[in-house]
Order: C-alpha cells, then structure tokens, then sequence
C-alpha cells in the first residue's frame, strides 16, 4: 500500500489523480452544478450521470448537456451506457468532443428501464461483451477508460473477478466495484471482501464503492480492502463537505472536531441552488432542488417541518427564507 492512506492515482501512462476520493455518478445528482460543488470541496475526481451512448449516437441535446463540465472540475469523467460496441462508437466523437479526462463505462446500474436493454447491471452477464465494449472505445481513443461493475447479476452469479479481468484486458485503466449484486440493488450491505480480493488479483487500480456515508467508512474500506480509493456516491448528496473532511481524515488519521454548522450547511446548498439556477432557470431549478434539501438537513431537529416547507418552495427568496429560519432556530 502507498504509505499514506491519501495519495495521487495513475489512471493510464498519462494521466495521474492528485487524491483518491472521487464523486460517483449518480442518474438525476451529479449534474454540473453539484459536481461543481464536490469539486470545490474536494473531490478529487467526479463523474457525470449515466449519458446513453445510443442517445449521443442520436444527437439528442438533451443527452449532450449531460456532458457539460465545470471550471473548476479537476479531472472530469463521462459515464456512458451502452449494451455493444456501435453505439459508443457512434457516440465517442460527441464524447471527445467535450475534452473529458476519463471515459467510465457503466456496468452496473440495476434500475430495469438500463437493464432491460442489455445496458448497466445487465452486462454483468457476459464478461465478453464488456471486453468488446472497452476494447472498441479504448482502440478509437487515447482517453483512459474505467469501468464501473458489481460484484454479479445474484449470489449465485458471482463474477466480479471475471467481469474485472475482461475489462482490463479490453483496456481498462481503473475499475470500481461496487461491492453488491444487481439483485440486492441498494439493499444489505455492501461485502468489502470482494473489494479486498479484486484488488488482489487486479493487475489495474481499484477503487472500492457501496455503503460510504461518513469518512469512517471511507477509512474503513481502505484500510480492510487495501483500494485505491474510494467513490463516494449517495453519502455525497445534501453533503459535499465529505470529500474535505475525508481527506483530513486519510491524512492526519483525525476528523476535524467541529461538526458542519446549519449555517455552512445552508450557504453550502444556497450555492448550490445558485448554480443550478444559473444553468436551468429558477423554475426549474427550485423544483429540482427540492430533492437535495432534505438531505442537506437531515438529522437536524426540526427538519421534517423544513422538508414539509420545502416542498412548496417555487422561487429562490422561498428557500433563502425558509433555510435562514432554520438556521436561526
């Protein structure tokens, strides 16, 4: 292991990470503005949402604009879906066209409208198909490609060291495992052994996703599985704060004592809004944001009401005023 628990990533010959603590893509999350945020607070690496390489092959806009990055994005990934190799080499010039520093392959998502076309989860089922695919990309383009997997479609389809291989021996420069089943999708507990023995056998970096809501567990996961790095994915919403504090921890070995003042927590999503605003409009964006407040306050008392008020928000002042009373409360 690298004798600090924080340290840079090679992602290929070329391209180096300065930390391992990434954003994952999350479908309906990690659009510009939050991975603006992230990035601000330290994320060292973040991810788009799924982008359909066969709606880029289409020239969808609407697909496209998933692809936009930030300023302030150290190194950028463009997540693609996909269930063969034409669409993403269909799409790749609409891809390279957006100057990514990584292209991620997703195969991994459980949700059925991706699975039911042989996309995401659903490659988990023929490792040959995930060779083709990252072969196919890997020889039309020098950006680094990763490939994001599970450990297996169920318990008894158990493949991740199989699936892994195939992608690294089609060109794949990093593969993150997120260390459930299709089947579980959410649900139980992430199983870090699987993380543990892929990076065993892994002849690329590893990083390790699933169950990573505090920078404990983030600790934890490098320190019993000996990953790369670690991917956060839903214990980043509502709290960009854990790339940061995370970090600290890695490296000093101790969690910074004061915990995240309400008011932090509120000028940290009134960014947020502001920047979603910019991009889509403040009606649109007062709607969108609705599901992220809730999660910049949970666990706060007082919160449901909050949330209850949240979801009447329709302009900006609603939720300046909403958020400064509870910050005052």
């Amino acid at each position: 292991m690298p004798d600090s628990l924080y340290h840079p990533v090679a992602i290929g010959p070329s391209l180096v990470a300065e930390g391992n603590i990434f954003l994952a893509p999350l479908a309906g999350f990690t659009d510009m503005a939050f991975r603006s945020l992230c990035a601000e607070y330290g994320a060292d690496a973040t991810f788009s949402e799924m982008v359909s390489a066969e709606g880029l092959a289409r020239e969808s806009y609407k697909t496209s604009a998933l692809m936009e990055r930030a300023e302030n994005e150290r190194l950028f990934a463009v997540q693609l879906f996909m269930n063969s190799p034409d669409p993403a080499i269909r799409a790749l010039p609409l891809v390279a066209a957006e100057k990514p520093d990584i292209i991620d392959i997703n195969c991994g998502c459980p949700v059925p409208k991706v699975v039911k076309t042989g996309a995401g989860a659903a490659l988990l089922k023929s490792p040959d198909a995930i060779f083709r695919i990252v072969k196919a990309i890997t020889n039309e383009t020098d950006i680094p490609v990763t490939v994001k997997i599970r450990s297996g479609w169920d318990s008894s389809s158990i493949n991740y060291l199989e699936t892994a291989a195939a992608a690294a021996e089609g060109g794949a420069v990093l593969i993150t495992l997120h260390a459930r089943t299709r089947v579980q999708g959410y649900s139980g507990q992430a199983d870090y052994t699987h993380i543990a023995n892929l990076k065993k056998h892994s002849a690329v970096p590893v990083f390790g996703s699933g169950d990573l809501f505090t920078p404990e567990d983030a600790l934890r996961m490098i320190t019993e599985t000996g990953a790369d790095g670690v991917m956060f994915a839903r214990g980043a919403i509502g709290n960009p704060f854990i790339f940061s504090e995370t970090r600290q921890l890695l490296t000093s070995g101790s969690k910074q004592q004061k915990e995240i003042s309400r008011a932090a927590r509120a000028e940290a999503f009134l960014r947020h809004l502001d920047m979603v605003v910019k991009v889509k409009g403040e009606s649109l964006a007062c709607r969108e944001m609705r599901k992220h407040a809730g999660a910049y306050i949970k666990g706060y008392p007082g919160s449901a009401a909050v949330r209850r008020d949240i979801v009447q928000a329709e302009a900006r002042r609603d939720y300046y005023a909403i958020l400064n009373r509870w910050v005052e409360s």
